[in-house]
């Protein structure tokens, strides 16, 4: 069996640095290839188990969601994976169903089984991290934050709500009502904030109580509120979808009254599956999850290669894409 010398000498680069690919570390894009390739020709396999009992963790990493049925968060779990293996990690994906008891169970296992660390979309702003984060075991938090000073890589949720209302405002619509997840996660009020400040500007003097809905993140949760709202007093004339998922319940409801878009205008934020609707007939706020994905990625493997820099979030901007109809 070839060792780490050996593929050192094919690579032309010194044992460290081919520790250092093995492990995860920061070595540039030539070494790395060139490690690789030495490795593949070589049929060289590092020893895992020797690894682990060394480093006291394993080369598996955690990464805890709340949906695995929302298409948003298996295209970041790709940008994980993708990273992930890349550096010799596997992963295993972890759905809480957005229940605290079970993110929990999943944070314990992730300790038990001596994981590297967690990328974690958090299942309330009721995480605990502490026993977690005591044992040094790195965490990232995506999509939402966690109150804790941890790295993070988080959407312009505000700046999406913003984009999306604006956007039915200049095709006219003057009643816009917005359709969110549960108010204490954050993603939810981010967005439907974005959305109040547009409404408040150009409609000072509407209230905008009743068309704010708090939801679940699920179709069913899209399709229950904008019941509710064609059932209301005043209906609205175009609504915003604060996810993909709310998006698609709500164009079911609206399908089955006959008042599909351009009779009632919908913005949707995060991308629609393709069989919804025409994608011209809805405004889709683009959130750019696959590369959410692979930045938690990479930011956790630089803090299990020892990375001790100061706990830093990096905020990913959207792409609008008005409806033409």
């Amino acid at each position: 069996m070839a060792t780490i010398y050996e593929v050192a000498k094919l690579a032309g680069v010194s044992p460290a640095t081919v520790s250092r690919v093995f492990n995860g570390m920061g070595v540039s894009e030539d070494k790395t290839a060139a490690v690789r390739d030495a490795a593949r020709q070589l049929g060289f396999t590092p020893n895992r188990t020797a690894r682990t009992l060394r480093r006291q963790a394993s080369e598996v990493i955690a990464l805890v969601i709340p949906d695995i049925e929302n298409p948003y968060f298996t295209e970041m779990a790709r940008g994980v994976e993708d990273v992930a293996s890349e550096a010799g990690y596997s992963v295993v994906l972890c759905n809480t169903d957005s229940r605290v008891d079970k993110e929990a169970t999943y944070l314990q296992i992730a300790i038990s089984e001596h994981m590297a660390g967690v990328i974690l979309a958090a299942a309330s702003d009721h995480s605990d991290l502490d026993e977690l984060l005591a044992r040094g075991r790195p965490v990232v938090a995506v999509d939402r934050g966690t109150g804790y000073d941890i790295d993070g890589v988080v959407m312009a949720n505000r700046q999406a709500g913003q984009a999306a209302t604006e956007n039915l405002v200049q095709a006219g619509y003057t009643r816009i009502a917005c359709l969110t997840g549960p108010e204490h996660v954050e993603t939810a009020y981010e967005r439907a904030q974005g959305w109040r400040g547009v409404m408040a500007r150009h409609f000072p003097e509407l209230d905008l109580d009743p068309l704010l809905r708090y939801s679940t993140f699920r179709v069913d949760g899209g399709r229950e509120v904008m019941e509710e709202l064609l059932g209301s007093a005043e209906p609205p004339d175009a609504i915003v979808a604060a996810n993909n998922l709310l998006g698609v319940g709500a164009i079911q409801v609206l399908t089955e009254h006959g008042m599909t878009p351009p009779k009632m205008g919908v913005a949707v934020i995060g991308s629609l599956p393709f069989t919804t609707l025409t994608p011209s007939a809805v405004t889709v706020v683009r959130l750019p999850a696959r590369h959410m994905g692979v930045t938690a990625a990479k930011m956790l493997l630089g803090r299990i290669g020892g990375d001790t820099q100061p706990a830093r979030t990096v905020v990913l901007r959207n792409e609008v894409q008005p409806a033409r109809i």
